[in-house]
């Protein structure tokens, strides 16, 4: 069975969308096959990193052994196959996320990247002394710290607006924050620590009324939802491939053509030039310009055949289905005992983070283990959220199309045993 036929049809007619066939998905990853500590793996840790298929390991494997060169600069077969390759992936992006041109898409080594890239090179053109840079109280570091660092370069100061006690953005506040000073605002789509799904439609139509561009940190959307670029009519779209099932060290950052036409360079180096002399270079045009060395070439490669994956099983399949997984994970998790849900926005995304009473989140993380359970537990590089809520860190379950309602299960009465050994 291929990837494209990994769902079911609706056993009724009028029913909404396609099933997922979530047995036959799972024997598309072979890691999921695995045992932790004698257990079966249950594998909730996805918005870390979500793990590989087959169709994404033989597509990297394959062009590792038969078709790797460097690109762009060789005439040789292989540099030709090589570089029709990369670009496809470019091309392969632009259309995955409804990009207008493949050359509006920059590769990265991931959204971290990208946001520095974006903050290095707007900064340097369009950031001074005095102007404001607006955030929210939701992200995750990589999306505070380049600002940061720019702010301390320029003078510049870093705005933050509020959240409430439910995970949600404080419109209000938040529109308030716009000013004529605001020289851009950067959010994150759906937040990492707390599932939150922004309105990010409306941030990008309030900002741009103001004459203010956005940056949208894609990071923990790209997994769960239809991205469409001209859709949110955002000017900048970042994420990594290895939230979207790809290779890790490798990332995507769209970004308007008018926009690629006004920043300088972020790194110098080889394959982003016309022209060098010592005394003067000139530069290539987007996306090579922001694209210094030799890239993650076999990364793009395997980023494509996820995109292929994804876009096969289809999200009319996948959305609803990782929306069943939530809502009863949700569900079983608040009928626990002394367990509290951090971030109970009434948009969300598939991830769950908890608190128990007297039980470190460390001590949940290491017990589930034992279990062959896999969440993630810290603060998950937002202390920020942490702070915001009154805790040091969360234990946080994350989902995937290739969980299960009996994973969840289980690890519900792995909640509940450790209720039990804690008392």
């Amino acid at each position: 069975m291929t990837a494209a036929t990994r769902y079911v049809e609706p056993e009724r007619m009028g029913s909404p969308a396609p099933r997922l066939d979530v047995e036959a998905i799972r024997r598309d990853f072979p890691i999921l096959a695995r045992q932790v500590h004698g257990k079966p793996l249950v594998y909730l840790d996805n918005a870390a990193s979500t793990q590989k298929p087959h169709l994404v390991l033989e597509a990297t494997n394959t062009f590792l052994e038969t078709e790797y060169a460097n690109v762009h600069r060789g005439v040789h077969w292989l540099s030709e196959q090589s570089t029709w390759k990369y670009e496809h992936a470019r091309g392969r992006v632009a259309r995955f996320i409804n990009a207008p041109n493949p050359t509006d898409v920059v590769f990265v080594k991931g959204t971290t990247d990208a946001v520095n890239l974006v903050a290095s090179s707007f900064g340097a053109a369009f950031i001074r002394e005095g102007d404001e840079i607006l955030i929210t109280h939701m992200e995750h570091h990589s999306n505070i710290v380049p600002w940061q660092l720019l702010c301390e370069r320029t003078g510049a100061k870093l705005v933050v607006a509020p959240i409430d006690d439910r995970g949600e953005l404080i419109w209000p506040e938040f529109e308030k924050r716009i000013t004529k000073r605001t020289k851009i605002v950067s959010v994150v789509h759906v937040s990492n620590a707390l599932g939150t799904v922004n309105p990010v439609r409306d941030i990008v139509h309030a900002a741009h009324s103001r004459g203010v561009p956005v940056f949208i940190d894609g990071a923990q959307a790209i997994m769960h939802m239809k991205v469409d670029v001209q859709d949110l009519e955002c000017d900048f779209y970042a994420f990594s491939a290895h939230k979207l099932y790809g290779p890790t060290g490798l990332g995507a950052l769209y970004g308007k053509k008018e926009w690629w036409e006004k920043l300088p360079p972020y790194q110098g180096g080889g394959d982003m030039i016309l022209n060098v002399t010592f005394e003067k270079t000139t530069y290539a045009k987007a996306p090579f310009r922001f694209e210094a060395g030799t890239p993650h070439i076999a990364g793009a490669v395997g980023l494509s055949a996820a995109i292929d994956y994804v876009e096969n099983l289809g999200w009319d399949a996948i959305e609803p289905y990782e929306r069943d997984l939530l809502d009863y994970a949700t569900e079983r998790i608040g009928e626990i005992d002394r367990v509290r849900i951090i971030g109970t926005a009434r948009e969300k995304a598939g991830v769950i983070s908890f608190v128990m009473d007297g039980v470190h989140p460390h001590d949940i993380g290491t017990i589930l283990d034992r279990e062959g359970i896999a969440v993630r537990v810290g603060h998950h590089c937002a202390q920020p959220v942490m702070e915001r809520f009154g805790v040091p860190a969360t234990a946080r379950a994350s989902f995937a199309f290739y969980n299960t309602r009996a994973e969840i299960d289980r690890l519900v009465e792995g909640i509940v045993r450790i209720r039990e050994v804690f008392g």
